[in-house]
């Protein structure tokens, strides 16, 4: 039975470490935060998503996972810290990737793998990895190993996505490579696609720049549309049944962990990255695209009060990472408008979140930013009494027009422009 240290039990590291334990590793989940690890040791969860808590369960019940706050002796180190965004040099903040490594190097022992999951620029593993874990006095690809297998999972269908997705695994020679793939292969039921670190690294946020510059492709089309005055979600449902195209939703900028993120990990260090950050600056652009639109529908208001119903970077989640609702609310405050914020997943905030009726009550405009299921189902009548004016501006074409239009209220979807 292989012991693996797994650094980082966050949203990737711990479900990661589970796995593991559920699937005949003996596993030890480290954090440095106290409670993450007291939490684990009572036998909770420190966050909530299905299937979690029984995969915690089972590994209990088969005493194959403990948490601790120091790194230990292992077969197997795994690193899945959070990779922060350096917004002032736009690149990848690696201080707790380099943290977690340092924290391996005592504990380095002959024939040991290393893998890092964490989102990491290319070439981390061939230069920053290597330089640290060599402080041991063991050499890389003849004393120890490393590989990168980023993760892909999306929040709220983690475990699902963790154990049926194919994963990319990229080891620094050929024998990195290959523990890896003989250890993920006990939980992955997906393709295992064996390549190199410096290309898994690429991989993972190509991956998620495809996906921003898809969007901000979207965004684009959005603003054209408003200069013709079409309606842009029904010429992109339209477009998309051509076989070869695809066009992803827009909406009011991109959030999360990885999309908003990703892209500028890969340029850090290129050359020729024009369309990558070109796409970076039209979904950045985004929130003061749908503010426009508000100033708009209340010119000639006094002390206007919106209401932002989601703040949440996407639908029926809690995360807020990086959402794209921050930049909004920011910009509506400097402009003099009182905001008030309605969220039914997230319950804390750098923002108050507030009950629906209170949210509601005295706002002269309704904004959506969040796809929550709840939005698209929500029958507005209940507070319409509470409003001072009935507008509302749906950055996601999720709510039932008919509906809203019926009690009273007027609609902005963008990319409409002046279409009802």
């Amino acid at each position: 039975m292989s012991k693996i240290c797994v650094l980082g039990q966050g949203y990737i590291g711990l479900p990661t470490a589970l796995l593991f334990a559920n699937n005949g590793c003996e596993v030890v989940g480290i954090d440095v935060n106290k409670h993450v690890v007291d939490t684990l040791k009572a036998g909770k969860m420190p966050f909530e998503e299905t299937g979690f808590q029984e995969l915690l369960d089972g590994a209990i019940s088969r005493k194959t996972f403990r948490a601790e706050s120091f790194v230990e002796e292992a077969d197997v180190f795994l690193v899945a810290v959070p990779t922060p965004f350096d917004s002032e040099m736009r690149m990848a903040d690696l201080r707790y990737v380099i943290s977690a490594c340092e924290m391996i190097v005592p504990h380095l022992r002959k024939d040991n793998l290393v893998i890092i999951e964490s989102t990491i620029p290319p070439n981390t593993c061939d230069k920053q990895v290597k330089q640290i874990l060599e402080k041991s006095g063991l050499k890389m690809c003849e004393d120890f190993y490393v590989s990168h297998c980023p993760e892909r999972a999306i929040p709220g269908n983690t475990l699902r996505e963790m154990v049926y997705n194919d994963r990319v695994i990229g080891g620094v020679d050929e024998k990195s490579t290959q523990l890896t793939a003989d250890l993920y292969v006990s939980f992955v039921k997906g393709n295992l696609h064996l390549t190199t670190s410096t290309t898994a690294e690429m991989i993972k946020l190509m991956e998620n720049t495809f996906r921003d510059v898809n969007i901000a492709l979207a965004n684009e089309f959005t603003q054209i549309a408003d200069d013709y005055n079409i309606n842009v979600w029904e010429a992109i449902e339209i477009a998309n049944k051509h076989p070869r195209v695809n066009i992803l939703k827009p909406g009011p900028g991109v959030g999360g962990h990885c999309i908003a993120i990703d892209p500028w990990f890969l340029t850090e260090n290129a050359n020729n990255s024009s369309l990558i950050m070109m796409s970076r600056q039209i979904n950045d652009s985004m929130p003061q695209y749908v503010l426009k639109m508000v100033k708009e529908m209340l010119a000639g208001i006094e002390n206007p009060t919106i209401t932002v119903f989601g703040v949440a970077y996407k639908g029926d989640i809690a995360d807020t990472r990086a959402t794209p609702a921050k930049k909004f609310i920011k910009l509506a405050e400097k402009e003099g408008f009182r905001v008030k914020i309605y969220d039914p997943f997230v319950e804390e905030w750098s923002y108050p979140i507030l009950g629906l009726e209170e949210a509601v009550e005295g706002s002269d405009c309704i904004v959506v930013l969040t796809d929550h299921s709840e939005f698209s189902s929500m029958e507005p009548e209940i507070f319409t009494r509470k409003m001072r004016r009935l507008n509302i501006v749906d950055t996601r074409s999720i709510i039932n027009k008919k509906i809203w239009k019926k009690v009273g209220y007027t609609i902005r979807l963008i990319g409409t422009s002046g279409q009802k």
